[in-house]
């Protein structure tokens, strides 16, 4: 099918379809979910590598989404293939990309290859990197121009704006009531690679000029000095992180204003030096690009970015203390949890279930395609594609939950083969490995890979799942003592969802339920609903 026939089809089905409210992220005390056609949408995500979206490489995307059981690809859209002329756009590639994903009916997140990637500006339209005078680059303090725009030029946003402005309003034509497409990543991994900021003439006069008042009170600073003078130490990185987030937020500030999707930007995090460096933190600019939403910066860039709905940080790592403590900082109140890139790497599976119990909006492994750059051919990690077969028939259900606040998941760690979840007065008490034996410690897994889920549905309801974990029921101490009651299952169904609706397959008892639900090595994919119910731990019955 031709780009004008592929186009000619995606208008059709958009003015054909039913209105439905826009995409949105909706939050619910201190709990988020993403909302797709008015339903809690929980991201099930890939993200293909960095060159597969083009029309000789999608062949080779499809079946790996597939073989991995997401709901949601993540793709690229490249400012200098869009916009290879000044002014004249070519949207082929993102018709592609569209209809690609509702062929294989997926919901669709685009990324916006514009000013930066990685931290350059590799993906500028040529017309733009061979005019530096117009399109300034960023400086070092010695003057070398850098292969990165400057945050600190307006011809540099207006030109980017333009482009952004362009695509989002060509999703509208084309998606604007079907909503394959979810989201919009604006930029990547921004910041500077090469220099701490930008050290230009004209970076240099708003350097040297007072801080913004709006940023100084939102940081709750004086602002009646420069950069130096409010920030110290710190100033060159803090002017980056204003210039890189104030620029974004015009582009998408102005990218909503055309169609407003959901928009967030994905960080290049700040990771700790080797313990064996005698220094306590990495440099800017040159093991992480300086300016990003890195952790240090998070506060900058919410004060300045107000159109970004969600700081996203990238993680590619097998230190599980160091994700744990990445997550930590950007779960925050302000901000809804999403990691729209990771590694595939031996904890991957487990870091899912972590953030899930964090009440994430989406979860993606990166370079997933049979291109043979990051994967050959059905080498789909077994951990994340077991945990999405799991989780996809029960997504909407459990983005419900977890928005709800009703879900929490206990993730096996070296060392702690048994973790208590508590909703209320009942105890969920996870244990790791098999066999169990009675009046002994759980074995744990040889490589502590067990990981269980437990949402509350009802007062003494819950839906419970796992992998390589037995799950059990108690009040705690003091409710059953003063309440002299114990908890007992009352029925244990296993099923799934269909179109919201439970449909049982089995009921469990026997081997199933004794020492609690078990959902042991091999049989992945259950899901139980469990009633329990309430009966007095001693006494006569009569009284209780």
């Amino acid at each position: 099918m031709n780009s004008c026939r592929i186009l000619a089809a995606l208008l059709i089905t958009a003015a054909t379809l039913p209105a439905q409210s826009m995409p949105h992220i909706e939050k619910r005390g201190d709990h988020y979910a993403m909302v797709v056609d008015d339903k809690p949408f929980l991201v099930l995500g890939a993200q293909i590598n960095n060159s597969s979206s083009w029309a000789s490489t999608l062949p080779d995307v499809w079946p790996a989404l597939a073989d991995l059981h997401v709901n949601t690809v993540e793709a690229p859209v490249y400012w200098e293939l869009m916009e290879p002329q000044q002014g004249k756009f070519d949207f082929a590639n993102v018709d592609l990309l569209v209809t690609g994903a509702r062929e294989h009916h997926l919901k669709l997140v685009l990324l916006w290859f514009g000013t930066w990637k990685n931290g350059q500006n590799h993906y500028v339209p040529e017309w733009i990197k061979t005019d530096p005078k117009k399109y300034p680059r960023e400086q070092n303090d010695r003057g070398k121009l850098l292969d990165v725009m400057s945050p600190n030029s307006t011809s540099n946003l207006e030109a980017d704006k333009h482009a952004f402005v362009a695509l989002l309003h060509h999703l509208k034509e084309i998606d604007g009531s079907q909503h394959t497409v979810i989201m919009i990543q604006v930029e990547n991994e921004s910041g500077s690679v090469g220099s701490v900021r930008d050290f230009s003439p004209a970076a240099q006069k708003q350097f040297q000029a007072p801080v913004p008042s709006a940023l100084a009170r939102a940081l709750h600073k004086d602002a009646s000095g420069t950069w130096s003078q409010v920030f110290a130490t710190n100033a060159d990185e803090s002017f980056a992180a204003y210039s890189t987030s104030s620029y974004i937020n015009e582009v998408a500030k102005a990218g909503k204003a055309e169609y407003a999707l959901p928009m967030y930007c994905n960080v290049w995090i700040t990771y700790p030096v080797h313990a064996l460096e005698n220094r306590n933190r990495p440099s800017a600019g040159q093991e992480y690009p300086s300016g990003g939403a890195q952790q240090q910066n998070i506060a900058i860039w919410k004060a300045a970015a107000p159109s970004i709905d969600v700081l996203a940080p990238d993680f590619y790592s097998d230190d599980v203390p160091l994700f744990h403590s990445v997550v930590t900082a950007y779960d925050r109140e302000d901000n809804p949890l999403f990691i729209p890139e990771t590694g595939i790497g031996k904890n991957v599976g487990r870091y899912f279930f972590y953030v899930l119990g964090h009440g994430a909006i989406g979860f993606s492994p990166f370079g997933i395609d049979y291109t043979n750059w990051t994967l050959k051919k059905r080498e789909i990690p077994d951990s994340i594609a077991e945990n999405y077969a799991l989780i996809g028939p029960l997504e909407a259900q459990v983005a419900q939950l977890n928005l709800d606040g009703k879900l929490q998941t206990a993730v096996e760690e070296p060392g702690m083969a048994r973790q208590d979840l508590k909703f209320g007065d009942v105890v969920a008490t996870a244990s790791f490995g098999f066999p169990q034996s009675d009046g002994e410690a759980p074995p744990g897994t040889l490589d502590a890979h067990g990981r269980v889920l437990v949402a509350q549905t009802g007062p003494l309801e819950f839906l419970v799942t796992g992998f390589d974990a037995s799950v059990s029921f108690t009040f705690t101490p003091a409710y059953a003592k003063s309440n002299n009651a114990q908890i007992e299952i009352l029925r244990a169904e296993e099923g799934t969802y269909d179109n919201g609706i439970w449909k049982t397959t089995r009921i469990w008892n026997g081997d199933q339920t004794d020492r609690g639900l078990n959902f042991g090595e091999g049989d992945h994919g259950q899901v139980v609903r469990i009633r329990l119910h309430s009966l007095p731990l001693t006494g006569d019955l009569a009284t209780h």
